[in-house]
């Protein structure tokens, strides 16, 4: 009889709790979040990862914290499971490092946890470096590489380990942003330390690039070829530095970490979260300027969780327009952009080619292809 593998569960319940209402991350700001109208996420974000290993359930014995920390989704998807630690009503960052702590005793295989930088942190924070863990994105910013591309890749990596695959091990960088910072427009990265995860890079996400773009004559060109062809619709402007050139040739202020609202050129609204880019949207024509996460190659689910697959569905797939340098292309050395929404079904129709904007009158066709969807 083959050994049961021994898994540790641990969600975050806050983890991207501030991202569908703008607020750039959940540290510190939960309270706030909720009374936005945010709805905690975390769960089902793993739930879409263990959905992959119910058929191996008998080969599976799950060690977990109490709640919505993981025991109440582990049983009532049928799991074998061990309760090793109480949590608290309202959960911390204490409750995971302390969680943590528990199912490290438990002499693991892995341990899987949901969550976003701040959480990855914390569970480097117990386990160190050499205990190989893997990461469901659940997060509002996840730069660190130790997380599936999407829940469904973290559970296709588990797959794999339970079917008896040969599967290595790497080492990944655990990274953090200052919120504080982040929610003023500044990003101040840090390096933490690494964390031992699958070595399947189909499926686990690399390391963010960080830094400014350097080309800016590319930047103005491609903001150039980006007003050039604006029209009378609704523009959704994202995040990030290539679609603040763009804002800038408008010469309209920018939220470079949020997503703004433009109409025949003049800025309508500045920081929406999803809620209010929903009724600003309805009945209404829209297009989506966007671009990739250097490194990733993530265009929708890092940092723009304002954009709702309701949203998405909304402005259609003819209406996203993605800007990119070829510099950020060639860095994913040939693999494709992937979309996180958090709506699987949605994820698949978005995938296929799309004309990337990189200068002037200057195109590429790339490819939307989530390899965990392929499977």
């Amino acid at each position: 009889m083959s050994k049961m593998f021994r898994l540790g569960l641990i969600i975050n319940p806050l983890a991207g709790l501030g991202g569908s209402v703008a607020l750039k991350g959940s540290d510190g700001v939960a309270k706030e979040a909720l009374s936005l109208g945010a709805t905690p996420k975390a769960g089902l974000r793993m739930e879409q990862a263990l959905a992959v290993i119910t058929p191996f359930a008998e080969r599976l014995q799950i060690y977990t914290a109490s709640g919505n920390m993981g025991a109440d989704l582990a049983q009532k998807l049928g799991f074998r499971t061990k309760v090793c630690y109480q949590a608290a009503t309202d959960t911390s960052r204490s409750d995971t490092q302390a969680a943590a702590k528990a199912l490290m005793a438990q002499e693991l295989d892995l341990l899987l946890f949901a969550g976003g930088d701040g959480t990855a942190r914390d569970i480097y924070g117990v386990v160190g470096e050499h205990f190989p863990v893997l990461g469901v994105p659940a997060g509002v910013k996840i730069h660190s590489g130790v997380y599936g591309i999407t829940p469904h890749a973290s559970g296709l990596v588990l797959k794999q380990l339970l079917e008896g695959a040969l599967v290595s091990l790497m080492s990944a960088d655990v990274m953090d942003i200052d919120e504080e910072a982040f929610r003023q427009g500044t990003v101040r990265a840090r390096r933490y330390g690494e964390m031992t995860v699958p070595a399947e890079p189909r499926y686990i996400q690399a390391v963010k690039m960080g830094g400014r773009e350097v080309d800016e004559l590319v930047l103005a060109d491609i903001a150039a070829e980006v007003v050039g062809d604006m029209e009378d619709e609704l523009y959704i402007m994202g995040s990030g530095s290539t679609v603040a050139a763009v804002m800038e040739e408008l010469g309209l202020d920018n939220t470079l970490l949020g997503v703004d609202l433009v109409q025949n050129k003049t800025l309508l609204a500045s920081d929406l979260n999803a809620a209010q880019l929903l009724s600003a949207t309805e009945n209404q024509k829209v297009k989506l300027v966007i671009t990739l996460i250097g490194g990733q190659g993530h265009i929708l689910g890092r940092g723009n969780q304002q954009l709702s697959p309701e949203l998405i569905r909304r402005i259609t797939k003819e209406n996203i327009i993605i800007l990119a340098t070829k510099s950020k292309l060639k860095a994913l050395e040939g693999r494709p952009l992937i979309v996180d929404s958090g709506d699987q079904k949605l994820d698949s129709e978005l995938s296929g080619y799309y004309r990337i904007v990189t200068g002037y009158r200057d195109y590429v066709m790339y490819q939307v292809a989530n390899p965990d969807l392929a499977e």
